[in-house]
């Protein structure tokens, strides 16, 4: 269904020339089925979306003890607000496999689970080590984020039908998620981060951003409507050209106008850091980098000269005021 270097979607459908195998009540069948998809194109990563009803969904991920795997799980809810899976994994090390188990009951109908895992191991290829050698731009492309130069950073990102194609931006939030969780794993963002769909390699309008005070922040079908007079500069970072940083002036509160997936619309006031952080990603889906807001004259500098890393910005702590 789509085929997309950040992204893959795989249907299944069973049919023959005599029908498409329905099952009906008191029915069973097993059906086996491979695929291979290069870790290039698809990192390490799984996925289940609940499309009928489900009375119990598990899985187990079987991986060499010798990578010294690391596994967690992400869920999506009906308002695409993704949080932990309410239970742990079970953990089994025989011979040179660990095995993590997962499993939940009566999962809700457009449920979305994703497992991801990752390796410590700093001796193999795409261990820890390896991944600290890297730039930072190298660190953001081998981890998926779509780098400077691509075209589908400057385009503008098409809109969502809310709510028909709900099911889609709840995909699209779900992958978000997942590759900001990954990307928090060999950076400190203390002033924030977000990620925009465009950065993924997804040309939809939608973005995640999580503040300094560890708040997610959907945005679908944003759009800035008001912004205040007064402005101030900080310095900001891209995912997409993170080998540097540029004194970037924007407003200091501005207002939204978004959606939620049942196509409500929503006002939400941002004031200080969050303002950024989500001008910033709204900017990403109109096809802006911000060095196009820097002021002339200004010049990027290398992240090796940039002090800030680690410490906020310095804004007073705001919520979103819907």
């Amino acid at each position: 269904m789509h085929d997309r270097d950040a992204f893959k979607e795989v249907w299944l459908l069973f049919e023959n020339s005599d029908g498409r195998f329905p099952l009906y009540q008191g029915e069973k069948t097993w059906i086996e089925y491979t695929y291979t998809v290069e870790e290039s194109k698809w990192g390490p990563w799984w996925q289940r979306a609940i499309r009928l009803p489900t009375r119990r969904l598990s899985l187990a991920a079987v991986l060499p003890a010798e990578l010294q795997p690391v596994v967690w799980g992400v869920q999506t809810s009906m308002t695409a607000e993704a949080s932990p899976f309410r239970t742990p994994f079970a953990r089994e090390v025989a011979d040179d496999v660990v095995t993590y188990r997962w499993a939940t009951d009566d999962p809700p109908i457009h449920g979305r689970f994703r497992v991801e895992w990752k390796f410590k191991n700093p001796n193999v290829p795409g261990g820890a080590a390896e991944m600290d050698n890297l730039k930072p731009s190298e660190q953001m492309w081998a981890l998926g984020i779509v780098q400077e130069g691509n075209p589908l950073l400057y385009e503008t990102a098409r809109r969502f039908e809310l709510p028909a194609e709900a099911n889609d931006a709840r995909r699209v939030v779900t992958e978000l998620v997942a590759r900001m969780e990954r990307v928090a794993q060999v950076h400190t963002f203390a002033k924030g981060m977000g990620v925009a769909a465009p950065q993924i390699g997804i040309g939809r309008a939608a973005a995640v951003v999580r503040t300094a005070e560890d708040h997610v922040i959907t945005l679908l079908n944003p759009r800035i409507i008001a912004e205040s007079a007064s402005v101030d500069e900080q310095y900001e970072g891209c995912l997409s050209f993170f080998d540097v940083r540029g004194m970037v002036p924007r407003p200091t509160v501005i207002e939204v106008e978004h959606q939620d997936v049942d196509g409500n619309t929503l006002i939400t006031e941002f004031s200080g850091g969050d303002a950024r952080l989500v001008g910033h990603e709204i900017d990403h889906l109109g096809g802006l980098l911000y060095r196009s807001g820097m002021n002339p004259g200004v010049e990027l500098i290398s992240v090796s000269q940039y002090r800030g890393t680690g410490q906020r910005w310095g804004y007073p702590s705001d919520s979103p005021q819907q």
